[in-house]
């Protein structure tokens, strides 16, 4: 399990695991419950070039929001 410690949103890491390019396991620590749990949910099986594509530039405040910051896990990953 990987964790990232996101920057500029309400929660504040996100735990995830990624097999042979798939998303397979997602949690937000803190934030929204329904909407990082919403986002989560639809993104756990997709490769992780597509969550990066359809997440990566949503904008929520400071310039980030959390579907964002899996972007940016994702990325560095």
């Amino acid at each position: 399990m990987t964790t990232y410690k996101t920057n500029g949103t309400c929660s504040r890491a996100i735990n995830f695991e990624v097999e042979n390019g798939i998303l397979t396991k997602c949690e937000f620590i803190g934030g929204c419950p329904g909407n990082t749990a919403g986002v989560a949910k639809l993104a756990v099986g997709r490769k992780t070039g597509d969550v990066i594509a359809l997440l990566k530039g949503i904008q929520c405040r400071n310039g980030t929001s959390c579907p964002d910051q899996l972007a940016r896990a994702l990325e560095q990953a």
